[in-house]
Order: structure tokens, then sequence, then C-alpha cells
């Protein structure tokens, strides 16, 4: 027997195809995609009629609850002077904490946003990329609990050279804090929190830059910082208000590490001295024991806290619209 017949007939496995694997998959009919679109369409349009919804019952709620603090004799509410002359001051202080939180927070969040983006090798961009995200996720308190038992301390010298030395502006004058628990202390922990929130989103804008026009921009010999001004800043500069603004809000809203940080007390044009106070910290701290009257004028103040927060909105959404033609914003 030779070799070629003991190895026997060669044994080929085929595989019979069903007439629908052969054409393939089957397509949806009109009245199946129809419905698909309409599910769809049914869902997302629920999801933003219960968001509308939500924000009207909090609007009415605050505005139910804070009437009779609006409309309560002036020597009955905290201070003697009436519900405005007692929000007053804590709209101000918001504010100002606000604003000096986002003068920091801004330059620095974009800074950062760019290096990663633009100028970062890969390897160490993504290294930065997480660590934004982590910090992003830590919680207030913590924040709070760093300001309070390292932050302020530290800061007691450079408020007692500022004092010392540039004493003469309203904003530095003294005698300044011993602890360090000031509204600048709070404000540069206002700045931490929110510079994960601004440089994340930033990043994000950055990276969706069209290539075509940071390579023209090269090949016409622009450096990449002209290139960077060129392409990269118009393009992503609504994106970057949008995250600005989202920074402010966080802001103009947080609680506990305001609370924790700064010593209230009354308005004061010194940033260095202990005194101001924000809205937010006020409710936080006032909150557990409150009852009748002063209950409804802690929330009167909510009420003022939320009128603020729909007008920085509004005012974000107007600034981008004007500005989101040929950009990151459509």
């Amino acid at each position: 027997m030779t070799p070629e017949t003991s190895k026997g007939p060669d044994v080929t496995t085929t595989q019979t195809k069903t007439p629908e694997q052969a054409e393939g998959p089957r397509p949806l009919s009109a009245r199946e995609g129809a419905g698909g679109d309409n599910i769809f369409s049914g869902a997302a349009l629920a999801a933003g009629v219960i968001i509308l919804v939500v924000l009207f019952a909090v609007a009415v709620f605050l505005i139910a609850q804070a009437f009779p603090a609006l409309v309560a004799p002036q020597d009955q509410i905290a201070g003697g002077k009436g519900f405005w002359a007692y929000i007053l001051p804590l709209v101000i202080g918001t504010v100002i904490a606000a604003v000096i939180a986002l003068v920091i927070a801004t330059p620095i969040s974009i800074g950062v946003a760019l290096f990663i983006s633009h100028y970062a090798p890969r390897k160490i961009a993504q290294i930065l990329g997480y660590v934004i995200d982590l910090l992003a996720a830590i919680p207030s308190v913590v924040f709070g609990a760093w300001g309070i038992s390292f932050l302020a301390p530290a800061l007691v010298p450079g408020y007692n050279w500022l004092s010392s030395t540039l004493g003469w502006i309203p904003i530095f004058a003294g005698p300044p804090s011993a602890t360090g628990k000031t509204v600048l202390t709070a404000s540069i922990v206002l700045a931490v929190m929110i510079i994960p929130i601004i440089t994340s989103i930033s990043r994000e804008i950055f990276l969706q830059t069209p290539k075509l026009h940071e390579e023209a921009a090269l090949a016409l010999g622009a450096t990449r910082w002209e290139m960077i001004k060129m392409a990269v800043f118009p393009f992503a500069r609504p994106g970057v208000i949008s995250a600005v603004m989202l920074g402010l809000g966080r802001a103009l809203g947080e609680t506990m590490a305001v609370a924790l940080v700064l010593s209230s007390g009354p308005l004061l044009a010194s940033l260095i001295k202990s005194g101001n106070q924000t809205i937010a910290a006020e409710i936080a701290l006032n909150f557990p024991e409150a009852s009748g009257l002063s209950l409804s004028t802690l929330i009167a103040a909510g009420l003022v806290l939320f009128v603020i927060t729909l007008v920085v909105n509004v005012v974000a959404r107007w600034v981008i619209s004007r500005h989101k033609e040929f950009s990151g914003a459509n």
C-alpha cells in the first residue's frame, strides 16, 4: 500500500448557511425605525420636562418658605434692620470670595490645560489628566480641613507682610487675622477646588481644535504659541467661558469648605481680617438650630443665592451665544 492510498480521502467540512445568514442582518422596517425614534424622542423630552419641573418646584418651595421673612417687620429679622440689610453683606461676601477664586483659578487652569493638550508628552499628559480628574472628585470637606489645618496657619506670615507693606490699600488693611481664617484664605481654597473643573473642561475643548487649523497656522510659519493664539483660543473661547461659569457656580454655592475656613463676622473691606461671610456658609452654620422666622430667613437667603446662580448662568449663555460661530460651541 502506497503512502498516498494509506492517507485515505481528505474530508472537508462545509458549513451551510441559512438564507437569513446569507442575506445578512434583516433591515428594520419603516414602522420599527419610527417606533425606536419615537421612544428615544419621548424619553429625551421627558428628561427635559422633568428638569424644568424640578427647577420650578424648587423655585416655588423657596418663594413660599421665604415669603414670611420677606414681609416680616424689620426688627424681627436678624440684625434688626430688615431682610435686605441682613442679606446684602452676605451677597457681597459671596461675590467677593467667588470672584477672587476665579481670578486665581482661571489662568492656572487654562495654563495646565494647555500644557496637557499641546506641550506635555503623551504619557505625562495622561498622568496629569488622571490626577486632575481625581482632584475634582475630592469632597469639599477635605479641602476645608486642609485649609483650616495647613493653609490658614501658613498664610499668617504673608498676611502680616501684606499688612505692614501694603496696609495703606483698604483690602490689605490690618490688623491681620492671627489664625489666617479670612475671606482671602477661603477664596484660595475655593480656587483650588474649582481648578480641576475648569482644567478638565478646557483640556477637552483644546483637544477638539481641528488639526487642519493648527497645521495651517504652523505651515504659515507661526510658532506653537502663535498657533495657539490664532487657532486654539478662538475655537475654544466659548467652551472656556462655559468652564469658568461652571467653576463660578461651584464657588458661589460652596458650603462646608468656606464654613470651616472662614471666621464669620461683619462685612469688611479688608481681605486679611477676620470677618465677612457667604450665603451658603451662613445657611450651613445656622440651619440646624433655626426655626420659625429664622428658618424662613435662611430659606430666603437660599432664594437669593438661587437667583444669583440663575442670573450668572443666563449671562454665561448669552456670552457664549455671541461667540459660538466657527468655534467649539457648535
